[in-house]
């Protein structure tokens, strides 16, 4: 029994994909979809030989035939792929006997100018990963500007991404156009890889786990601070000691970790104090403080008066 075609689900509606208006934004390309469809060319077929000024990219999932590039006649099968660059003729054809499938995207890839776009400020793209996604698409681009013209075993199945596409397109469900444009990008990072097998990333930038753990701290005792929080139970909630917690308060913020949850809690009690006419009790239990003395206490020694005094100096200025 014969194994049932992966790509059938496209075999309906093959250039749905050709109907859609595609084109995105990947690092610092524009990149514009023309043709993502899934062909099949009966025995025999010959495409005499053209060339676009895009890139075309042939993906045969089934079938056999030969392809003429630079001069030279290459053999193609099922599993393999092959690149026209701008500018490459080609010529291909089906073998004599046997039906050959060919998932093709047409892609044209255009440098965007800096600047041409809001979002170019660096510390805003630094700050929210855009450096590398800029990064591996100058990586990508450039690598399949250099392949050879030739063609190549799939490898890392770029060919499957089709099929993602289209099960996107073909739901019809919120996320749809995130997943094609995923699926794009996929298939060209998988091209490139089918030729340069031992290709190595980019050092992605790794955290300092001492400010990293710090900054889950901090944020946690934020989001917190009203409830009874101890040194034991944060630092559990980021699976390191106490001990740990501890160092890493004393060398990020050079004060430990109960005294920055103070500095938290009372920052919210002069809010407090200003901006309402809770009494201290009300002010101390919604702030985390044992006790309404407890909390004079410690207002005291930190701003040299009681909260009542705070309150009225403040809000009766002399």
């Amino acid at each position: 029994m014969s194994q049932p075609f992966y790509f059938e689900p496209m075999v309906e509606n093959p250039m749905a994909l050709d109907r859609l208006e595609l084109s995105f934004r990947w690092g610092s390309y524009g990149l514009r979809v023309l043709r993502c469809h899934l062909t099949s060319f009966p025995a025999g077929t010959i495409i005499d030989f053209h060339q676009h000024s895009e890139y075309e990219i042939h993906y045969i999932p089934y079938g056999k035939g030969r392809v003429i590039l630079d001069g030279v006649t290459h053999p193609l099968q099922e599993g393999m792929l092959y690149v026209t660059a701008p500018g490459v003729s080609h010529r291909q054809e089906a073998d004599e006997r046997e039906a050959m499938g060919e998932l093709c995207l047409h892609v044209d890839i255009v440098k965007l100018d800096q600047g041409e776009d809001e979002r170019d400020s660096k510390p805003v793209s630094e700050a929210w990963g855009e450096a590398w996604e800029i990064a591996e698409a100058d990586a990508c681009l450039r690598q399949l500007s250099e392949l050879p013209h030739v063609p190549a075993l799939d490898r890392q199945e770029a060919m499957k991404c089709f099929l993602i596409a289209y099960e996107a397109w073909r739901s019809n469900q919120l996320g749809q156009y995130t997943i094609i444009k995923q699926s794009i990008v996929q298939m060209l990072l998988r091209t490139v890889g089918a030729y340069k097998a031992d290709q190595q990333g980019l050092n992605l930038p790794a955290r300092d786990m001492k400010s990293y753990r710090y900054q889950l701290a901090i944020q946690f005792i934020e989001d917190n601070f009203r409830r009874p929080l101890t040194l034991e139970g944060v630092a559990e909630r980021l699976q390191i000691s106490s001990r740990q917690l501890q160092r890493i308060f004393k060398e990020q913020a050079s004060i430990s970790f109960s005294e920055y949850l103070e500095q938290v809690r009372l920052k919210h009690v002069c809010s407090e104090l200003l901006q309402t006419s809770l009494t201290l009790d009300k002010i101390a239990e919604s702030n985390g403080f044992a006790s309404s003395n407890y909390l004079h206490y410690v207002f005291k020694k930190a701003h040299g008066v009681t909260p009542n005094q705070y309150r009225d100096q403040q809000l009766n200025p002399v």
